[in-house]
């Protein structure tokens, strides 16, 4: 969930102007009749965006994060999108792969790649403006993903430098950021990396609890820290290592002990017969999935008036759970890269050639 989901009421919303249904409550992903609508971003043909950054502030607003250093976001609940990438980003054609919003107006997007490939942005004004607050200039380094706790507190994790992951830490929204020192990380193993596929490998639930998901290594693993990111407690998941291709790509926390793992092998086509974990000691423990997603998956995330309920979603289509992932059903077939929801109930899909969608009834 993202940063913006932390400030949003989370009382039932009544029929808004943005054109959807109703309350959120109305809206619980395999309920009858409910499904991805997809909207019109203009983005077509060869030249289309694909957006694997995605924020969902609430049923209404969206921001979206993709390649070509991309960035729009909507106000109305998709039914009409404004360019707002930082002009830099555009030129440079940076790979934006993840974007946090705290409202309609406050974002703070990550460019992924080598040396200085990898930035952090900030917005204040909607995009009108961006500043740059952080590039990474050790070329040993590649920055994956960032998540928030609350308004000022951050981090950004880069795959392992000198046998470590690096953390970037913020405190004040954003604006600036420094280097964590890694007494308190484990090791990484031989190969372990972090996946730039979602935005969603590092995520955060309540004040201080954070995970990383990795895949790439010989196990792929999940590492959970109770002191935003000093110290760390590594656990393997039950989702297949073992090759370049494999691993967790998204987590998701209910809370600091309910978690969903996700992912597999996204090379098209390879088969991905365990993609999904459920963990609910806080990551120290992983469960396969009885009946897992039939492929892999990118992105996941819970939706807020079910208590069970969540969405997993990949290039083959979209998943639903209603039992905290023991077992998992195909929602619909479509291609989506990322999902997010809003604390309104607001659930948002994001993918390749610049595919959008909004949970809605049909």
């Amino acid at each position: 969930m993202c940063a913006a989901a932390l400030l949003v009421a989370t009382a039932v919303a009544p029929a808004s102007a943005d054109g959807g249904a109703g309350g959120g409550a109305d809206l619980a992903p395999g309920s009858r009749g409910v499904g991805w609508a997809v909207k019109d971003t203009g983005q077509v043909g060869a030249e289309a965006v694909r957006f694997r950054g995605l924020a969902a502030v609430s049923r209404g607003t969206a921001w979206l994060a993709g390649s070509k250093g991309r960035v729009l976001r909507t106000g109305d609940g998709g039914r009409s999108w404004r360019d707002v990438s930082p002009p830099a980003a555009v030129a440079e054609g940076l790979e934006l792969r993840d974007i946090e919003a705290f409202d309609g107006r406050r974002a703070v997007a990550l460019s992924i790649g080598e040396g200085e490939a990898s930035r952090v942005l900030r917005t204040e004004d909607g995009g009108a403006t961006w500043t740059e607050a952080f590039r990474n200039t050790d070329p040993r380094a590649f920055y994956d993903c960032l998540t928030f706790f609350d308004s000022r507190h951050g981090l950004a994790v880069s795959d392992p430098v000198d046998g470590k992951f690096r953390l970037l830490a913020t405190d004040d929204g954003g604006r600036s950021w420094r280097v964590l020192p890694d007494a308190g990380m484990p090791p990484a193993l031989t190969g372990e990396a972090a996946f730039a596929a979602s935005g969603q490998c590092l995520t955060a639930s309540g004040p201080r609890d954070v995970w990383l998901a990795t895949g790439g290594g010989p196990t792929a693993r999940v590492l959970h820290s109770a002191d935003r990111g000093l110290t760390w407690r590594v656990a393997d998941s039950t989702v297949p290592g073992g090759d370049p291709a494999r691993g967790v790509f998204a987590l998701a926390f209910r809370d600091r002990t309910t978690g969903l793992a996700v992912g597999g092998d996204y090379r098209t086509g390879q088969p991905s017969p365990r993609s999904a974990a459920r963990s609910a000691d806080g990551g120290r423990g992983w469960t396969q999935a009885a009946v897992p997603p039939p492929a892999y998956r990118s992105g996941a995330a819970w939706y807020p008036y079910g208590h069970a309920t969540a969405l997993a979603v990949g290039p083959t289509g979209t998943d639903v759970t209603t039992d905290a992932g023991r077992t998992w059903r195909a929602l619909e077939a479509g291609s989506f890269d990322t999902v997010d929801c809003a604390a309104d109930g607001g659930c948002w899909a994001a993918g390749e050639k610049g595919r959008v969608a909004r949970l809605e009834r049909h």
